[in-house]
């Protein structure tokens, strides 16, 4: 369990290698915000995130004043798309949160970015905090939205967070199923799901299995750092919140790590990650959304 009230050594020689960071390359983002953010979400306030509960409910609050200080508006009238949960489930509801940043140039052809903001919740008396899965997405998503307010995306973009995620998929689906703007104007999905750390500096992309049209621009992203982008793991398909649009025919990215020892224990902490390869991630995405934003999609 992560103690916040004081700094170890071994957490400072992090923030430190952070700091570094900075000299190392050119980011469209803040680093320091893009770290402020996972370690948040993934502290023991937000007791796991699970869907339903207050830690959800403190997340989805964290979020959506991150997306107004940054300017993006709400895709509906509201930012929360409530949705039910199965008869069989004790939880009544769950709220996805939908921002948009208008197109300058295809303000009707919309590209979804999402990530998932649920997580575990607490087993037993210990708290799932979640940092890679998936407070590492989300806080990938806020930095998104900083980026688009210096630069305006050609398409129309939509910032999703999805919520529960991990009761399966059941608000990516939703949103899909129910969507708030015509479905044949939702172009792509680039879904980013567990981000933050891996021994091997790799980062997976699937999608162009199915969309081959995303192969070359894949092959030719400009990595940042040592990041080792591939284009593999066809079986995580049906994985993550991609899933749902891949079903409705609708073309989905999906960048994610391999699972890793602290895969869905409560040992998936802030104090774990792989600071320097997740900011390095995270312009690696951006730069794969810049390239698809100039192109027919």
């Amino acid at each position: 369990m992560t103690v916040l009230s004081c700094k170890s050594q071994k957490e400072g020689e992090k923030e430190e290698e952070a700091v570094n960071v900075e000299t190392k390359a050119t980011y469209d983002f803040t680093t320091d915000n893009l770290l402020k953010h996972i370690k948040e979400l993934s502290s023991d306030a937000y007791e796991g995130r699970e869907t339903g509960t207050k830690g959800a409910v403190k997340a989805k609050n964290y979020i959506i004043t991150e997306f107004k200080k940054l300017g993006v508006k709400p895709l509906g009238k509201t930012f929360e798309q409530s949705f039910p949960m199965p008869k069989t489930s004790k939880i009544r509801q769950g709220e996805n949160i939908l921002g948009v940043i208008k197109g300058s140039e295809k303000p009707t052809e919309y590209i979804v970015i999402s990530a998932h903001y649920d997580h575990e919740g607490i087993k037993n008396g210990k708290i799932y905090n979640g940092a890679d899965d998936d407070a590492s997405g989300i806080s990938a998503l806020i930095a998104f939205a900083e980026y688009f307010r210096k630069h305006p995306p050609k398409h129309s973009v939509i910032l999703a967070a999805f919520d529960a995620e991990e009761k399966g998929l059941i608000g990516s689906y939703y949103f899909v199923e129910n969507s708030i703007v015509p479905k044949t104007q939702l172009k792509l999905n680039i879904n980013m799901d567990m981000i933050s750390r891996s021994e091997k500096k790799e980062l997976f992309a699937v999608g162009p299995q199915h969309y081959s049209q995303y192969t070359s621009i894949i092959e030719n992203v400009k990595t940042t750092g040592n990041i080792s982008l591939k284009i593999d793991h066809k079986e995580w398909t049906f994985a993550s919140d991609h899933a749902g649009f891949h079903k409705a025919k609708i073309p989905f990215i999906y960048f994610g790590v391999e699972d890793h020892k602290d895969y869905h224990k409560p040992t998936d902490d802030y104090e774990n990650i792989h600071q320097e390869f997740f900011v390095d991630v995270v312009q690696t995405i951006i730069t794969f959304f810049k390239k698809v934003d100039t192109t027919q999609l």
